[in-house]
């Protein structure tokens, strides 16, 4: 499967994860459905921000909100990994819904994608998907 994501929002999250340090930056992607054409960066929550990542839920709950009332359409999240491996972990497949929604991260200088699936090929949650920049 392929999926194309804008330049702009490649460059925002590099530079966001980049600047984060040794925290997980997160957030939300926006688009069409073969395209992710925005993003959103948004507060890293969890209690453990060095290992893990928790969307804001006041954030996440404003964007679903804008999305029914025909703002832009969540296609899912991206976050880092501080790390430099941009491959989901076991704790992001303990956490992501089998709901088909794309889990962009970023590890270092790469970014990968992934759907979130029921029985995907890494880890029983997810299955990669190829960018086209």
């Amino acid at each position: 499967m392929r999926f194309t994501i804008s330049s702009s929002v490649l460059i925002g999250i590099r530079e966001i994860s980049a600047v984060s340090g040794a925290r997980e930056a997160c957030g939300l992607l926006f688009g069409t459905e073969d395209a992710v054409t925005g993003f959103q960066a948004v507060e890293n929550v969890h209690e453990a921000p060095d290992r893990h990542f928790e969307i804001d839920p006041v954030a996440l709950f404003a964007a679903l909100r804008a999305e029914r009332a025909g703002g832009p359409r969540i296609l899912g999240y991206w976050h880092s990994h501080p790390s430099g491996d941009p491959t989901p972990s076991i704790t992001d497949a303990a956490m992501a819904a089998p709901d088909g929604k794309l889990w962009v991260i970023v590890g270092g200088d790469q970014v990968t994608a992934w759907r979130a699936v029921e029985r995907g090929s890494l880890h029983g949650r997810f299955d990669p998907v190829e960018i086209e920049g």
